[in-house]
């Protein structure tokens, strides 16, 4: 039992960190819409930052977590953990310290991601299977980081599959780890539905808060989730940027909900918002927006008349002429 379990009091609901798709700006977006309806998220994780050789320079923290500059929050006030992926314990250790030094408010460690490139450089899932890797790393971490500043772990449920669910347990039990994030699937299964919310049961009797994540797209997913899984804390990834009232929906604030319209406004901010050149930008909305076809009917007419689009101006003429219909 650690003395960071006071935040969960309350069920948590946290926005996932997604490589390539909640940035900074699409974190900027998303807990300002959660905010202003009235369930702001707990905290947001930020996209993993890779420790190989170095202890990395202030800027490439800057450059992840931007909100490190404004007291490691979004506009709306939404706290931003700072994860970090590698694989010696050492470098973690020492990554995480500076970090914690940048204002960090806490360390998650990413055990998940399933991308090839990562995994091949022995990062992320791949080490699932070495539970006695996990564990040095956790714990170096946890000696190197001050002790009001937690640490979390985000894991799947195995790498080829969940023969190492007990060892992989046994390492977070042992580490110091303050709380655990589950991606209820292994490295394997990757994003295919369904998810094994059921297998997260297991780890529930860690003296440690439990997360469950994965294929929440929608209040009775979640509820599913919840009761199959054991735990009230969900993390939301792909369906809270899908359907940015996801959080809301979930809660059952059906008042709250976000409407196309509203949602327009918050489009265009995405458009004008900070990145490294326009092309860049229209690249990540057309990304965002090809998901909202999934949230939204009204997403579909826009994204068939912007999809070849490279004009930033003419997509948001496109929007405009979406909100006067």
């Amino acid at each position: 039992m650690t003395h960071f379990n006071k935040m969960f009091d309350n069920p948590v609901r946290l926005l996932a960190p997604m490589e390539g798709l909640t940035d900074p700006l699409m974190r900027q977006i998303l807990t300002q819409i959660a905010a202003d309806l009235g369930r702001p998220y707990d905290w947001s994780v930020s996209e993993f930052i890779r420790v190989t050789q170095t202890v990395l320079p202030a800027h490439v923290f800057y450059k992840y977590v931007p909100e490190l500059h404004h007291d490691a929050k979004t506009a709306a006030g939404t706290p931003i953990h700072v994860q970090l992926l590698g694989s010696v314990p050492t470098l973690m250790a020492e990554n995480a310290a500076f970090a914690c030094e940048l204002g960090a408010p806490a360390i998650d460690i990413n055990f998940g991601c399933p991308a090839k490139t990562v995994n091949s450089h022995r990062g992320g899932s791949v080490l699932l299977d070495e539970p006695e890797v996990m564990y040095e790393i956790i714990s170096a971490v946890r000696r190197a980081v001050p002790k009001d500043i937690p640490v979390s772990a985000k894991i799947r449920l195995g790498y080829t599959d969940t023969s190492r669910m007990d060892d992989i347990r046994g390492a977070i039990a042992d580490s110091g780890a303050d709380w655990l994030t589950i991606h209820a699937r292994t490295k394997t299964q990757g994003y295919k539905p369904p998810a094994y919310w059921d297998k997260i049961q297991g780890f529930n009797h860690l003296k440690i808060p439990v997360i469950a994540n994965g294929e929440i797209w929608n209040n009775e997913q979640a509820n599913q989730c919840i009761e199959q899984s054991g735990t009230t804390h969900l993390m939301l990834g792909r369906g809270a940027v899908t359907r940015p009232d996801l959080i809301a929906r979930i809660d059952n604030q059906e008042s709250a909900l976000l409407t196309w319209q509203d949602l327009l406004t918050h489009q265009i901010k995405f458009l004008n918002g900070i990145a490294k050149n326009d092309t860049v930008l229209v690249g990540r909305y057309k990304q965002w927006l090809g998901m909202l076809t999934k949230g939204y009917a009204e997403a579909q007419p826009v994204w068939e008349a912007i999809k070849r689009e490279k004009d930033k101006a003419l997509i948001i003429t496109a929007l405009q002429t979406s909100a006067a219909l």
